[in-house]
């Protein structure tokens, strides 16, 4: 990889202010605050550590059941069979959250789905991976594939429901990760996360996430607890104007999780403004193509670069730009080949992708004999 120094004119000219880190902490082990538009990480504390999932590993569950469901494989009508498998592992008995699904019964889709989400429904997970893939195990390899596409590099799942294994783990940023993937590919199903309360074969239970009845702008995602893991939460909210994701983990009591998770998410409703660092259109940057008929391409952002950064002091951000290079003709408009990459106090705090802004065609042999002249001389640049 080759990395160009950017210097971002427009921040420096607006008297960018200070990272605010250090104005917030959290009695949370891991935590993490994120703007759900651009992937600005407003907080973090130890977020790439890896950490024991608990019910929050539902969110891919989720993840699984709805690509399924976009991909026509699974409808919410479908009705899928109560195993005793599930039944035992996740029922009544077990001890842990569940829906209470009678066995060798019918449930929806759609009602299973609203169960993990407001319930955490361990039953109700296990009968969507059974119903799916036809086992817990077959249903994990599904959902450790989709968290590669989805780039969750430091997360590993076992199981839909959360349930303790060794071999499972996340970090608090894939989860804020997924939280966005969530929110951004299926919007039609987000409604799920904020229902207040569901009712099953008699036994009505409230959204285990008590922050959405707190009047701030709460609406989703997931709740988890596991007695070595501790309490912990995916949160979001559109309080401020814009989406947030903040995660929470490792905490002792119900009450805690609530009131940390309450404070990082309304400090990062008020503490931040909108910074727009390049217009949509506007040239990051210039990439060099070996033997093209031009000797560089622009690179823009798709659409607006912006970023949601601390009132308050001052302080300049640093960035660079990433891609392989040399680039070789031909170089399509509109493809994606570097990323600008975003730093605060030597912190990554965004990446955002960058795409060539014309394409480049092949330069032909003189223009070619002139790059290798030039990569031979200076090394290529």
């Amino acid at each position: 990889m080759i990395r160009l120094g950017v210097i971002l004119a427009i921040l420096l000219a607006l008297a960018v202010p200070a990272w605010a880190q250090a104005t917030f902490d959290t009695k949370a082990k891991f935590a993490i605050l994120m703007d759900e538009e651009t992937g600005t990480v407003i907080f973090q504390k130890d977020a790439d550590l890896p950490m024991e999932p608990a019910s929050m590993a539902k969110l891919m569950t989720m993840a699984v059941v709805f690509n399924e469901i976009r991909a026509g494989r699974v409808n919410l009508s479908d009705e899928f069979f109560v195993s005793e498998h599930a039944w035992r592992t996740g029922g009544a008995s077990s001890g842990g959250s569940t829906m209470f699904a009678e066995l060798n019964s019918k449930i929806t889709v759609e009602n299973l789905i609203r169960s993990v989400v407001i319930q955490s429904g361990n039953d109700a997970a296990i009968i969507l991976a059974e119903g799916i893939a036809g086992s817990e195990g077959s249903f994990a390899a599904m959902m450790n594939e989709l968290a590669g596409e989805i780039g969750l590099t430091g997360s590993h799942f076992t199981n839909p429901t959360g349930l303790p294994d060794p071999d499972m783990h996340v970090t608090a940023r894939d989860l804020a990760d997924l939280g966005r993937y969530l929110i951004s590919e299926f919007p039609q199903y987000y409604h799920y996360f904020s229902e207040p309360e569901m009712e099953w074969n008699g036994i009505k239970q409230p959204n285990r996430n008590s922050l959405i009845e707190m009047g701030i702008g709460v609406d989703g995602l997931k709740t988890g607890h596991t007695e070595a893991a501790g309490y912990g939460s995916v949160i979001s909210t559109k309080e401020g104007g814009r989406r947030l994701i903040a995660v929470v983990h490792g905490l002792t009591s119900m009450a805690e999780r609530a009131e940390e998770g309450r404070k990082l998410i309304t400090w990062g409703a008020r503490a931040f403004e909108r910074v727009a660092a390049y217009a949509k259109g506007a040239v990051v940057t210039y990439a060099d193509v070996y033997g093209g008929e031009k000797p560089s391409v622009g690179l823009v952002g798709n659409g607006e670069i912006a970023l949601y950064l601390p009132r308050g002091s001052r302080k300049c951000l640093s960035a660079e730009v990433q891609y392989t290079a040399p680039l070789l003709p031909p170089v399509q408009a509109g493809a994606q080949i570097a990323e600008l990459r975003v730093f605060c106090d030597d912190r990554l705090v965004q990446v955002a992708p960058l795409f060539a802004a014309e394409t480049v065609t092949d330069g032909g042999i003189v223009r070619k004999a002139t790059d290798a002249l030039k990569q031979l001389a200076l090394g290529w640049l």
